[in-house]
């Protein structure tokens, strides 16, 4: 077992842990969703793709088997290990450098519900800093639903595994602490992170602080966004 903290981030279980408590094994068990579907019919065929904390490579791999050029970001080398085919960059999200811009970036995993509001700032300025004329970026969001946290724990099966949510204490105005088990036959994982709820409203002031608007809401739950500049 080990454990690394981060500013209220932490996770448990066997293997590499990042500094943001996620499993680097966990997270090669952990199946691609409708993320390719809806990235790939929301930008041009063959664009060039900036995907920050693309992690073991899970949306990664299916945007390059579909024609895109992608630069995936991770501050993980152990995830990194496991991205193959594409470019990668080892390095924090908020001062990433690099020297190019890109027709889409990429922003997944829920990010934008860092707990730190200067963490959130940073990631939106990253992504408008490297999105090109003309392009656009595509955010992760979570549905907005006021009793998500009532009833808890809950939990689902994934893949062979158990998948928990067990608590999420409001630990500062907006901000809570989520706790989540993921219990597989041969392992068990937790992490524990911070997440800042967002109103549609909230949502999109942190998008006009960027300098970036809604361009239109990709499915019809609202959780993915196309975004654009200015």
């Amino acid at each position: 077992m080990s454990e690394r903290v981060r500013a209220g981030y932490r996770g448990t279980g066997p293997g590499a842990i990042t500094p943001d408590g996620c499993s680097v094994e966990l997270y090669e068990r952990i199946p691609v969703g409708d993320e390719p579907e809806v990235i790939a019919a929301a930008v041009p065929a063959g664009a060039t793709i900036l995907e920050l904390g693309c992690g073991v490579g899970r949306v990664t791999h299916p945007l390059a088997a579909r024609g895109f050029t992608v630069t995936a970001v991770d501050e993980s080398a152990e995830m990194l290990e496991r991205v193959r085919g594409v470019r990668t960059v080892r390095g924090s999200i908020e001062t990433l450098e690099l020297d190019e811009r890109f027709d889409v970036v990429l922003l997944g995993s829920f990010l934008v519900h860092a707990g730190d509001l200067e963490v959130r700032r940073g990631l939106l300025r990253t992504c408008r800093r490297y999105v090109a004329d003309g392009g656009c970026v595509l955010i992760q969001r979570q549905t907005e639903d006021p009793n998500r946290y009532d009833s808890l724990p809950v939990q689902a099966v994934v893949d062979g595994g158990v998948h928990r949510l067990v608590s999420a204490p409001e630990v500062s105005p907006g901000v809570r602490e989520i706790r989540v088990e993921y219990v597989y036959p041969d392992a068990e994982w937790s992490q524990t992170f911070l997440s800042r709820q967002l109103t549609a409203e909230a949502f999109e002031a942190a998008l006009a602080e960027a300098d970036l608007a809604v361009d239109v809401y990709l499915t019809p739950d609202h959780t993915w966004v196309r975004a654009v500049p200015l």
